[in-house]
């Protein structure tokens, strides 16, 4: 098996600088659109589907060379086991019709066991591992960022309801995170015993908050997961807070053996605050849109800038959009492969 990747969420030294792209199985890809026509039903139908998923997760590795495959899945499965309505609506995402309100609507939730309610996420870990020759990235959603999608009902701009639950209703907030938090971990486990080899955190929304905030109402959840897993588990944790150029100093205290940076920040700037941890990133979504030259010139700068890090995995700094070129991938892949094997 191809470890690089590995490798380099440990610190270790690499022949090259490994890479995987966030959303990397998904609508950019004429293949994945080709698997998505092919079933009947809707996106969650889709993500309890295996042997589908596990198809889409394949295929990024085949074509481009991935160096790490990560598990086709939405962060929020892990909600609807928990006893909530989850709807997906075109053009307005996820959707929960009946938001979290109130002591009564958090005391219903349930903390599911993963391989009751989930077992078709258990079931595609073990389909891809018996397909893969690189590792397997399991994930889950950070608990303030599920919480957000519960309270809001979906989605949100202002995320005005969560915050005023954070202010208003600490206490009520705190429950609810709580049982998140306890879901999450089990969840996250589950994959690791399933057979996953590293493990990502997405704090997609923690970039809303105030640096205080992030310290009272999101970061001791995901120290919490983070410290339950070391206790179940060695596999490498990557934790990222997106827009968290301003938390750094808050993230590096999470737990995790990797930190995953969004392109708002220099990387050479957050290398130097994150001391001995390993990052991820941080290529801009949209410079996969520069021509060729002015792309590879970018990326030539990315490397360069990492160099000093303890481990560096290339990775855009969010996920990558739907409009992109399937080629534009391929140019990315195969010169961070190039350049920095030189």
């Amino acid at each position: 098996m191809n470890d690089t990747f590995l490798k380099a969420c440990r610190g270790e030294k690499t022949d090259y600088t490994p890479i995987w792209i966030m959303r990397q199985a998904g609508r950019y890809l004429p293949q994945y659109l080709k698997v998505r026509a092919r079933g009947k039903g809707t996106f969650l139908d889709l993500c309890k589907d295996p042997a589908r998923c596990a198809e889409v997760s394949l295929q990024p590795v085949d074509i481009f060379n991935m160096d790490a495959a990560i598990l086709f899945s939405d962060i929020l499965i892990p909600m609807e086991a928990m006893g909530l309505n989850l709807e997906f609506h075109e053009g307005r995402g996820p959707v929960f019709p009946d938001p979290i309100q109130n002591k009564k609507d958090v005391d219903a939730l349930i903390i599911p066991d993963p391989e009751a309610t989930m077992p078709f996420v258990l079931e595609t870990i073990k389909l891809l591992r018996a397909e893969l020759n690189v590792p397997l990235i399991g994930f889950s959603g950070a608990p303030f960022t599920l919480a957000t999608y519960l309270i809001e009902g979906g989605s949100s701009k202002v995320f005005l309801e969560t915050k005023k639950m954070m202010f208003q209703a600490p206490e009520l907030y705190h429950n609810l995170l709580e049982k998140i938090t306890k879901c999450t971990s089990l969840y996250l486990q589950a994959q690791a015993e399933a057979g996953a080899q590293a493990l990502q955190i997405f704090d997609s929304w923690a970039g809303i908050l105030a640096p205080c905030d992030y310290a009272r109402f999101a970061l001791p959840y995901v120290q919490s997961i983070i410290k339950d897993l070391q206790q179940k588990t060695s596999v490498p944790i990557i934790y990222f807070a997106n827009n968290g150029a301003t938390l750094i100093p808050h993230t590096v205290t999470s737990g995790a053996d990797v930190l995953g940076l969004d392109w708002r920040i220099n990387i050479k700037d957050a290398i130097a605050k994150v001391g001995e941890h390993a990052v991820q990133g941080n290529l801009d979504p949209l410079a996969l849109f520069l021509p060729e030259k002015d792309l590879k010139n970018r990326i030539k700068q990315l490397l360069d800038n990492a160099h000093g890090a303890k481990g560096h995995i290339f990775n855009l700094g969010h996920g990558i959009v739907p409009q992109t070129p399937p080629e534009q991938v391929r140019i990315t892949v195969d010169y961070v492969h190039e350049y920095s094997a030189g």
